[in-house]
């Protein structure tokens, strides 16, 4: 099947007779390359490994930086300062020009709980919408949806607030997205089962007072509304292919920013 048109081609054409695109390798070869690092990492969860990793890395900083300040149980739960001086998200110090807050604050966590939960759900969850939307749209979707997320936080809770869960919304909004777009049987199924995961989600932070469900609602309507705009890759390169591949690198460039200015935040304040 011509992925442009849709139309039935024999596999030894390398145009479509159709439509006239001319056709690259076979969607099963470009959608499952050989795993990276001798098999450490799949490349299915390429991605997804790599915010792991970053989320990791920041909390065992924070945890080193928090246990000679003074703080016994560092590595299982992180004091409020701690978390300020690394880029959590905090009304007052966004509103005085620390605007690099709304995206630090979602690659840091309170607790070694709260790490592991976030962690469990993007580790499957950051693959699928990478399996649907690509790795592009992916990345730009997290990036929205921790801002969104965390503008709406600063709007409604003007304390200290962190975790990767404003973007793990912003993924469940894109997959309720996918399901809205794709009028298929597939599409009401992926549609009800992650509206059922965006209510538990919201039920349970309404359970427990400290979770910022400000922050998931932000996520969660940023990642929709892109997911309704982005729709799904096509495996021809076009001019809209490339667009989301730029606005990936526009925002990963921003998110390296962000804690650039944090870094030098901080270090003007140690000095």
């Amino acid at each position: 099947m011509c992925p442009n048109c849709r139309a039935f081609i024999t596999i030894r054409d390398k145009v479509c007779p159709y439509c006239g695109v001319k056709l690259g390798p076979r969607a099963i070869d470009r959608r499952s390359p050989r795993d990276l690092l001798g098999g450490l990492i799949p490349h299915a969860r390429f991605t997804t490994t790599i915010i792991l990793m970053i989320n990791f890395g920041l909390y065992l900083a924070m945890a080193v930086y928090s246990l000679r300040a003074g703080n016994e149980s560092a590595f299982f739960s992180l004091d409020g300062r701690t978390l300020f001086d690394f880029g959590a998200k905090f009304r007052e110090a966004i509103l005085l020009g620390q605007w690099w807050r709304l995206i630090t604050a979602g690659f840091l966590h309170g607790g070694l709980f709260h790490i592991l939960m976030n962690s469990w759900v993007l580790f499957d969850l950051g693959t699928t919408v990478e399996h649907f939307y690509g790795t592009s749209r992916m990345l730009v979707i997290y990036f929205v949806s921790t801002v969104t997320g965390f503008t709406a936080s600063m709007y409604f809770n003007p304390g200290i607030s962190v975790g990767a869960s404003a973007a793990l919304f912003g993924l469940i909004g894109a997959m309720i997205a996918l399901g809205v777009t794709e009028r298929t049987a597939l599409g009401a199924a992926i549609k009800a089962m992650y509206v059922r995961w965006a209510i538990y989600g919201l039920i349970f932070g309404l359970l427990l007072p400290m979770i910022d469900n400000a922050a998931h609602l932000g996520g969660l309507a940023g990642g929709f509304a892109l997911g309704y705009l982005a729709g799904t890759p096509r495996l021809v390169e076009d001019w809209r292919e490339r667009l989301w591949r730029y606005a990936s690198y526009v925002a990963i460039a921003v998110t390296a920013y962000a804690f650039l200015r944090m870094v030098l935040w901080f270090t003007s304040r140690a000095s």
